[in-house]
């Protein structure tokens, strides 16, 4: 019976490490799944510096986080961002709903690539990933991938640095843009007509870098 109740205390303590261990080593587990994940879905390299899923509170935070884009495109940084820290509501997560009660994004550089074949990465990509404003198509694609019906954003805090234009056609049209938006808060953002006002902050910061880009007055690229 002695020899039964070692073996038991040792299996007991083998059992505790390894939970320990993994863990420990969730969070790392769990960067790699997702950096494949996005290369599965996307076609899209994709690189985490840190990520953190919160066990004994509601929260996510990615640091570091970079996406380069396709071949086609030269296989070009396409974003930047420094953190993006999620907060999100358990108890509607219960119910098969996906409340964020705070998303802060800090977006340190986007890309804009033209391609040899004269073709820009953001309607590309755009177009490959099915993306559209029609805010109830966004939830019904939302909850086809996720099984989760998205109720909303509470606080949004933006922060933009710089954007770029690379044209691999012809490098001397490459030029920088500096936003500068830091900590732009949006509440109650429930579609992506609620983005407007960020929009429109980002188009006045940009100046004629986007019209000079995509051959459109301001104006007239705030009403795309």
């Amino acid at each position: 019976m002695r020899w039964l109740l070692k073996w038991f205390l040792r299996l007991a303590i083998a059992a505790v490490v390894l939970a320990v261990i993994f863990l420990l080593s969730l969070n790392s587990l769990l960067r790699v799944w997702l950096e494949h994940q996005i290369r599965v879905r996307t076609g899209m390299d994709a690189e985490i510096g840190r990520f953190h899923l919160g066990l004994t509170e509601p929260t996510m935070t990615i640091l570091n986080f970079r996406l380069f884009n396709p071949p086609d495109f030269g296989g070009t940084p396409f974003l930047d961002v420094r953190e993006i820290h999620l907060e999100y509501d358990p108890a509607a997560m219960a119910k098969r709903r996906f409340h964020v009660t705070l998303l802060r994004l800090d977006l340190d550089e986007l890309d804009i690539v033209k391609n040899q074949a004269g073709r820009t990465n953001l309607f590309s990509i755009a177009g490959s990933l099915s993306v559209n404003n029609s805010g109830s198509r966004s939830k019904v694609e939302f909850k086809k991938k996720t099984g989760l019906q998205f109720t909303g954003i509470d606080v949004l805090n933006v922060s933009v640095g710089t954007m770029k234009f690379i044209d691999l056609q012809d490098q001397r049209r490459n030029r920088s843009q500096k936003i500068g938006i830091d900590n732009c808060v949006l509440k109650d953002v429930r579609s992506p007509a609620d983005l407007t006002g960020l929009a429109l902050l980002v188009a006045l910061r940009g100046g004629d870098f986007f019209g000079s880009l995509f051959g459109v007055s301001k104006p007239s690229l705030l009403g795309h």
